[in-house]
C-alpha cells in the first residue's frame, strides 16, 4: 500500500506524481485553463487543468464543483513558489467526491454572530485553521516540558463538591442526592498529587460562570497547573519562566507558516526568553499612577492595568506579593514583602501572577501555598466556606506538610497571546461564553 500523501509533505514528492484527497477551498477557470485550491487539513495547494493535459472527464468534472467540495485529485507536484505552500500540481485526473452545498462562509466580511452559529463551518477558513493548529502545538509543548522535568500527569475530577476559586462562579448540577459542581480548577487535587509524586501536573477543561463579555473570559476553558512539592514561591516563578520559554520556542520552530497565516510579528515572540521582571504588587502600584492608570491599594488589576504593566516592560513580568484580600484561602500569607506569615493576619499573599505584554493580560497565576493546619484552618473561617468540604485537603497538612507551590496558565489566552487573534473565541474549537452554548 504507498504511502498516503498530505499537501504539507509536498517537499518531498517534488515531480511525483501523487494524489490529493480533499476539499475545493477555491476554483477559477480560464478559458482552456482551470484552477483549483485544494485543501486537506494539513495546507493548501494549487493545481491547474490544461485542456489537452488532463482527462476530459477531469475537465467535465471540474465544471461540477462548488466551494467546499470533496474530491480526489491526482498530478505531477513541482515547485511554484507563487503558489500556496510553494508547489502546484498539473492534474491528470479528478474524482468528486460530495457536491457540496452553497457555502454559507465566502470571502466577503461576515458578522461575527454569524460566524459563531456557523463555527463548526469558520473552522476551515485560513485563520482559524492557524490558531487551532498553533493550540495543538502549545498543548503538545506543554506536555514536552513536564514529562521532560520528570512530572506526573495527574487527572483531577470535574465535578466536585465545594469550591476552589470563590463560590460565586460555580456551576451547579445535581449529582443524585447531594449537590455537585464543575470544577474551577483541579488544584487543590493536585495538591494531593504533589504529597504523593513530589512534582505533578494537572490538564483538562475548567469552568466559571462569571456573567462576563470581555474577549479574554470563556465559561469553558483549559488550564494546566503544576503543583511542587519543597518549592517557594520563587521556585514557582522560575519554573513558570521555563515554561513559557519553552512553549514559545517550540511554536516559533514548529509553526512558523501559521503564524505567518496569522500576521503575528514572530520578531515580538523571539524576543520572549528569560528572566522576566518582578516587581511586587506595591511596586506595581507606583508604575500604574506613573503611567495615569492608578487603582487603590488593594484592588485587583483589569486590563487597562495589565496592559500598562505589559507596555512598561515589554516582556511578561511577574507582580508578586499581592494583597491577600483579593487571594484564595489557600494562599500563604505575609505581614511584609519578602517576610514570613503570622498566623494567617498576613497583608500579603505569597502570590505571583504573570501578565503577558500587547494587552493580552494575565497568563499565569499561582503562589505558594499554605502549609500550616491553623491557619489553613482560619481562612477557610474567614471564606465563609465549610469545613467540611475541605476535611481531605486538610490532611494534607495533618500528615507529613511540606511548603509548596503551584500555577495555573490558561491555554485559552496564551493561544491569544501567541497567535496576536482579538478574541479567545478564536483559541478553541466551539468557544463557550455567556450567550454561546451551540453549535
Amino acid at each position: 500500500m504507498s504511502k498516503r500523501f498530505y499537501i504539507k509533505d509536498a517537499a518531498e514528492f517534488d515531480g511525483q506524481t501523487v494524489t490529493v484527497k480533499g476539499w475545493v477551498y477555491n476554483l477559477r477557470s480560464s478559458g482552456k485553463i482551470k484552477f483549483l485550491v485544494m485543501r486537506d487539513g494539513s495546507g493548501l495547494m494549487q493545481g491547474i487543468l490544461f485542456k489537452g493535459e488532463c482527462s476530459e472527464e477531469a475537465f467535465a468534472e471540474f465544471g461540477k464543483l462548488t466551494q467546499e467540495s470533496s474530491v480526489e485529485v491526482t498530478g505531477v507536484l513541482r515547485k511554484e513558489p507563487r503558489s500556496p505552500g510553494g508547489f502546484e500540481m498539473g492534474v491528470r485526473a479528478l474524482k468528486v467526491v460530495n457536491v457540496a452545498e452553497a457555502y454559507p462562509i465566502s470571502p466577503k466580511d461576515h458578522g461575527v454572530e454569524f460566524l459563531m452559529e456557523n463555527r463548526h463551518l469558520w473552522l476551515r477558513s485560513q485563520r482559524q485553521w492557524a490558531a487551532i493548529r498553533v493550540r495543538s502545538e502549545i498543548i503538545r509543548a506543554v506536555e514536552e516540558f513536564f514529562y521532560k522535568n520528570d512530572f506526573i500527569r495527574f487527572d483531577a475530577p470535574i465535578l466536585t463538591p465545594s469550591a476552589c476559586e470563590g463560590t460565586s462562579t460555580l456551576f451547579g448540577t445535581e449529582y443524585f442526592d447531594e449537590k455537585a459542581f464543575l470544577s474551577q480548577s483541579g488544584q487543590l487535587y493536585g495538591e494531593a498529587g504533589a504529597m504523593a509524586f513530589g512534582k505533578i501536573f494537572v490538564f483538562g477543561p475548567t469552568f466559571r460562570a462569571e456573567k462576563s463579555k470581555t474577549r479574554k473570559h470563556l465559561t469553558e476553558f483549559w488550564m494546566v497547573e503544576p503543583e511542587v512539592a519543597f518549592a517557594d514561591l520563587n521556585d514557582n516563578m522560575d519554573l513558570g519562566e521555563k515554561f513559557i520559554e519553552h512553549i514559545i520556542q517550540t511554536v516559533l520552530a514548529n509553526r512558523a507558516p501559521e503564524l505567518k497565516i496569522l500576521e503575528r510579528n514572530l520578531a515580538e515572540l523571539e524576543a520572549i526568553k528569560g528572566p522576566f521582571p518582578r516587581i511586587s504588587y506595591d511596586e506595581a502600584v507606583k508604575i500604574l499612577e506613573r503611567r495615569g492608570v492608578a487603582i487603590p491599594w488593594g484592588e485587583d488589576f483589569g486590563a487597562p492595568h495589565e496592559t500598562a504593566l505589559g507596555d512598561e516592560f515589554g516582556k511578561p513580568v511577574w507582580v508578586h506579593h499581592m494583597p491577600s484580600q483579593i487571594k484564595a484561602f489557600y494562599f500563604k500569607q505575609s505581614d511584609t514583602v519578602g517576610g514570613p506569615g503570622v498566623e494567617g493576619t498576613g497583608k500579603y499573599a505569597l502570590g505571583c501572577d504573570l501578565i503577558a505584554p500587547f494587552g493580552y493580560g494575565e497568563i499565569i497565576g499561582g503562589g505558594q501555598r499554605e502549609e500550616q493546619t491553623s491557619v489553613l484552618q482560619r481562612r477557610i473561617a474567614e471564606h465563609a466556606l465549610t469545613e467540611d468540604d475541605y476535611k481531605w485537603y486538610l490532611d494534607l497538612r495533618r500528615f507529613g506538610s511540606v511548603p509548596h507551590s503551584g500555577f495555573g496558565l490558561g491555554i485559552e489566552r496564551t493561544v491569544a497571546w501567541i497567535t496576536g487573534v482579538e478574541h479567545v473565541r478564536e483559541t478553541i474549537p466551539f468557544p463557550r461564553m455567556l450567550n454561546t452554548l451551540r453549535p
